[in-house]
């Protein structure tokens, strides 16, 4: 089946979902003949004419306009990625619209912090946001308590805070790796706020961090390990995971680990015993 016909019957499916009172429309009497919305409602909703609107739906209607597909959308109430679907189908490039940060964690996976205790783990957002952690999780990062929930980010951890250099053995792969993420982000969502609020930060403020943004690595961050120095269990190396959580518009959730029975794992469980402050968790 072409992408044409695909479109039809996707814009069919899409309005006959749709009932006229969602979309404001007053109720008419008697059986309507059309589940959903009739053709001519969704060309009236989205100001064109019943003939551009049927041949689109007919795939006759070539090179449609984003001003057109992006009002087609709005009337059928599509979400994010029923949108992309139907400009993918319709060959057109998608209007970019940056998105707003979502800072709240769902309960589901702040529950997945405590499933993983005693290891290590926390909640990034795309721009390295500190969302939530457990409690292996804040003390691997000595030092980030002091500063306020709001200021927890731990690619400014990295280049900002006494402790960010120290704690790291291998700092400079960890720097490279969390400049080359931020690349990444700002590539996918160029005028996302965060993301470009902690570049522009960390440009003006570190030296480094202006250096390695120059390269312009650019990779997002999956899995890899880390070599700490820590000031109150001493040297370990950890190896992380990088997990995206469902619908969580980025949110990533991080996960250290080491093998049991090393030195390495039994450095990580006396974390538990260093007295950083309990489970920390951020809201909108």
């Amino acid at each position: 089946m072409s992408k044409k016909s695909n479109l039809g019957e996707f814009l069919r499916s899409r309005r006959a979902r749709v009932s006229p009172q969602e979309v404001g429309l007053p109720a008419t009497t008697g059986r309507r003949r059309t589940s959903g919305l009739r053709r001519e409602e969704v060309a009236m909703l989205a100001g064109v004419s019943i003939e551009y609107y049927t041949r689109l739906e007919q795939g006759k209607q070539s090179n449609p306009s984003q001003p057109v597909l992006e009002a087609v959308a709005e009337v059928l109430r599509l979400e994010n990625d029923e949108r992309r679907h139907l400009f993918e189908l319709a060959g057109a490039p998608i209007k970019h619209t940056p998105t707003q940060p979502v800072r709240t964690v769902r309960a589901e996976v702040r529950r997945l912090l405590d499933i993983v205790s005693p290891h290590p783990a926390y909640v990034l957002s795309r721009a390295n946001d500190l969302l939530a952690t457990n409690e292996q999780g804040l003390a691997l990062l000595p030092g980030i308590e002091e500063w306020s929930a709001r200021a927890r980010n731990t690619a400014r951890y990295t280049f900002l805070h006494p402790q960010g250099r120290r704690v790291y053995d291998n700092w400079e792969e960890v720097a490279a790796a969390t400049v080359a993420h931020l690349r990444a982000a700002a590539g996918a969502d160029p005028d996302a706020p965060d993301v470009t609020s902690v570049i522009g930060e960390l440009v003006v403020k570190s030296a480094e961090f202006a250096r390695l943004w120059e390269r312009y690595d650019v990779r997002s961050r999956t899995n890899g390990r880390k070599r700490f120095n820590h000031p109150l269990v001493g040297r370990m190396t950890l190896s992380y995971e990088v997990l995206e959580a469902a619908r969580s518009d980025g949110h990533r959730l991080v996960v250290y680990q080491a093998e049991p029975g090393t030195p390495d794992h039994d450095a990580m469980l006396l974390l538990r015993l260093t007295g950083t402050p309990q489970t920390v968790e951020e809201s909108a």
